[in-house]
């Protein structure tokens, strides 16, 4: 049962208050709304309440958005940012008065506001500021009450800066000290100041204090996991510990961001046992590192090597690989992003240099980490600017200082593409070794992704794993991450739609991974991936030999890698259809991309032409560099012949040119396909005989297919497949259909039908079937247009090529 509550009090506080109503079983103050919600579930959760309450004079709402309109000509911006603003009748049944210090506590953090009340048009709305609610991340369900635990006074309070560091001033400190005077915090807690113009972000690390004790601390992982204890919405967020800034609290800013001296091997964030899949490539640069910074010092008057280069595709695992081999060796680490010493200042960058090198020399043994290497010295070129050769030519320096001292100093490099470094850096004195850090095989994927499945609850069997690890080509670490993510996320949408099941507890499961697999794609496919259509084998009629020849190319190198090397041989990498336009070329070539499961690149001829010389050929290069790098992969080029056409003797236009340059850099990818043994080329054409030759010989385009007209065989299952979801009258005849369609392509007997389904919705827009009358007025107006001269041409190629 129900009731209106009712109150001695003013005309207007009666009236508001007789909108809200007290559950008599629960005790709940509710509004109007949400009763017949209510009587469903009472008493509602405390965890997760479906809707606003009142209880205990506890405000259970959620946040929303405060509308600057709505503010009040008397209160400014600064003082809205640290006010709640709540309903009057709200406040009164909490007992909350107005201006009064009220607790906001969220899932994700507690803090302290002053409560105002704002017009009653949502009596449970609860609302902060934009600036407020991004501060401190504060989202979703929230708790409103008065301040009902003591509040002491802070001696000092600990902040970090979040994003590029300030260094500390007179000034800042003043700043601090007004700004937030009088404020009640926590730990945890972000303040916003202005700073001329901007507004910088601190995060509070440690409260001290009148007793100067250290009352909490970030780093100490027991109080920690106390303070997240209690900001969860089911513990009383009473028991948090207030703190109180006065004008004579001190403000320490510490610098969390200046990497020049922070020390990887103090804090081990990546460990060798993380990482999967790379045991025999980490050890080997184990060695290397172990070797540099003087732990095997055996051979005296000997310059070991000072340098060691990382390259890899991005996302492989680069920085994280040598992160986890660093943290293994208590040395001073180096940690340089070209962002944070890059100067436009004549001299500034080179400095910053120097002064890094020079502190891990004084340091050592020490190590440099320099992330992304060739962005802070791009390899040299007529396009170099002096910035840029400066730098290049200070690094080579400090490389040969360190070559010709005997301090146990290692400079660990990371970049993309080793070639985008310059040759100056790549020899023995400078970066003596380097390592590939390669796109993971199958196997490696499954190491990898048992790894990350050990830290969650999981449904998956070994068979699973391997499955998933099968049909994630191309995946890098990253990818594969990101698809473990994408899979958690999906699992936790299922467990929140059956939260009220029985015995139901957050799984992954395969379904999670298949669903991530559809919608997570290798990153180095994303600039050129192709949307292709699920096609199937079975949407195709007939070419069974075609099919077949497909299928032994893709598949069974894949499935079945034993059978080729107890042969001796490699299978073939690349594939030539030729026929009449119509005859399922582009389809079978999209069929083989949905079932071999396989990366599909798609190259149309004019997308590689450019007017800038070398551009053509740079898009070749890029094209196959891609498929190299996501391999298993296939490459398919529709038309192959605007492309491949045969060179002429005569020098001709500088179209011609082009295309000759093109074909040339074409072949020359194709001869190194072999050796990768994992990327196929599948090629379609109408004229055959305008290829240019030396496109055709073995080892480049091994087999080449004539996919014919279809015969009666092929002609019967087109129709199978083009009429089982059209509803056809008992009277047609297919087998007429069929003879009637001699000299017809694949795509002309579609035309059939679908010209016949027009002519049946053109007597009648309700028409419910399609009669033979139809097919017969079909077939007037559509006819076979394969030339005779065209298939002379197939055959004379025929008896001539092959």
């Amino acid at each position: 049962m129900l009731h209106i509550i009712d109150y001695t009090m003013s005309a207007k506080s009666r009236k508001s208050l007789s909108s809200w109503q007290k559950c008599s079983k629960c005790q709940y103050f509710l509004i109007q709304e949400d009763v017949s919600e209510h009587e469903t579930i009472c008493p509602s959760s405390m965890e997760n309440w479906k809707h606003p309450f009142i209880s205990d004079k506890i405000l259970y709402s959620t946040i929303e958005i405060f509308q600057t309109q709505e503010l009040s000509k008397d209160i400014s911006e600064k003082n809205a940012n640290d006010m709640v603003f709540i309903s009057q009748s709200a406040m009164q049944l909490c007992d909350i008065s107005i201006g009064s210090l009220v607790v906001v506590a969220t899932k994700d953090g507690i803090i302290v506001k002053t409560a105002y009340p704002i017009k009653e048009k949502s009596l449970m709305s609860v609302s902060l500021t934009k600036h407020a609610i991004e501060l401190n991340n504060l989202s979703g369900l929230v708790k409103i009450h008065p301040i009902r635990s003591n509040i002491h006074i802070a001696k000092e309070i600990v902040i970090s800066q979040q994003g590029k560091y300030l260094m500390s001033s007179v000034e800042l400190d003043n700043i601090l000290k007004c700004f937030n005077e009088h404020k009640i915090f926590t730990m945890g807690n972000k303040i916003s100041v202005p700073y001329y113009g901007k507004k910088l972000i601190y995060k509070i690390i440690e409260i001290k204090t009148e007793e100067n004790k250290k009352s909490q601390n970030e780093t100490d992982e027991n109080n920690l996991s106390k303070i997240f204890e209690n900001i969860n919405l089911i513990v009383d967020s009473t028991k948090i510990i207030l703190y109180k800034a006065l004008y004579t609290t001190k403000w320490t800013i510490l610098n969390s961001t200046n990497k020049d001296e922070d020390s990887v091997s103090s804090n081990k964030k990546y460990k060798i046992e993380d990482i999967g899949g790379y045991d025999a490539l980490i050890s080997d640069i184990k060695d290397e590192v172990a070797i540099g910074i003087g732990k095997y010092r055996s051979v005296k008057g000997f310059n070991i090597n000072k340098g060691i280069l990382l390259y890899g595709p991005s996302g492989v695992g680069k920085s994280m690989i040598a992160k986890a081999i660093i943290s293994e060796y208590n040395v001073n680490t180096f940690i340089v992003h070209s962002s944070d010493i890059y100067s436009k200042s004549i001299g500034e960058t080179e400095d910053k240099l120097k002064e890094i090198f020079n502190k891990a020399i004084s340091s050592a043994p020490s190590i440099i980490l320099l992330e992304n290497i060739d962005s802070l010295c791009p390899k040299r070129s007529t396009a170099s600017t002096d910035h840029e050769k400066r730098v290049l030519t200070q690094l080579v320096a400090l490389f040969d200082d360190l070559y010709n001292t005997d301090i146990d100093v290692l400079v660990i490099a990371t970049t993309t593409k080793s070639d985008l470094v310059d040759s100056s850096l790549r020899r023995p004195g400078r970066i003596d070794r380097e390592f590939e850090i390669y796109v993971p095989t199958p196997n490696m994927r499954m190491e990898i992704l048992t790894k990350l499945l050990s830290k969650v609850s999981n449904t998956l069997s070994r068979e699973d794993v391997q499955s998933i690890s099968f049909d994630t080509h191309g995946f890098v670490a990253a990818d594969l991450y990101g698809l473990y993510t994408r899979a958690i996320i999906n699992a936790i949408k299922h467990h929140e739609k059956a939260k009220n099941t029985p015995n139901n507890e957050l799984k992954v499961t395969i379904a999670d991974f298949h669903y991530a697999m559809t919608i997570t794609k290798p990153s180095a496919m994303k600039e050129i991936l192709v949307e292709v259509p699920n096609v199937k084998w079975s949407d195709i009629g007939g070419q069974k030999d075609l099919k077949l020849k497909l299928k032994q190319t893709i598949e069974w190198p894949l499935k079945y890698p034993e059978a080729f090397l107890r042969m001796g041989r490699t299978p073939p990498r690349g594939i030539l259809m030729f026929g009449p336009p119509g005859c399922s070329k582009t389809m079978i070539a999209k069929a083989l991309a949905t079932e071999s499961k396989v990366n599909f690149l798609n190259i149309k001829g004019p997308e590689l032409f450019s007017k800038w010389v070398g551009e053509s050929e740079k898009a070749v290069r890029e094209i196959f560099r891609k498929a190299k790098q996501v391999a298993p992969s296939i490459i398919f080029i529709d038309e192959i012949d605007a492309i491949g056409g045969e060179r002429s003797s005569s020098s001709g236009s500088s179209g011609s040119n082009v295309q000759e340059r093109v074909l040339a850099q074409l072949l020359i990818e194709l001869d190194g396909v072999i050796n990768l043994g994992s990327v196929s080329l599948v090629a379609a054409t109408n004229r055959p005989d305008k290829i240019d030759k030396a496109l055709l010989r073995p080892g480049r385009l091994d087999r080449i297919i004539y996919v014919k007209l279809p015969d009666e065989e092929t002609r019967q299952e087109i129709f199978d497949i083009q009429l089982r979801n059209m509803p056809i009258a008992k009277e047609v005849n297919i087998a007429y259909l069929i003879r009637q369609t001699k000299g017809y392509t694949g795509a002309e007997i579609k035309a059939i039908c679908d010209e016949a389904a027009m002519k049946a919705l053109e007597e009648d827009l309700d028409a419910a079937v399609v009669t033979e009358k139809h097919f017969i007025a079909a077939f007037d107006a559509i006819t076979p247009r394969t030339p005779d001269s065209l298939i002379k041409i197939y055959q004379d190629y025929i008896n001539k090529a092959l």
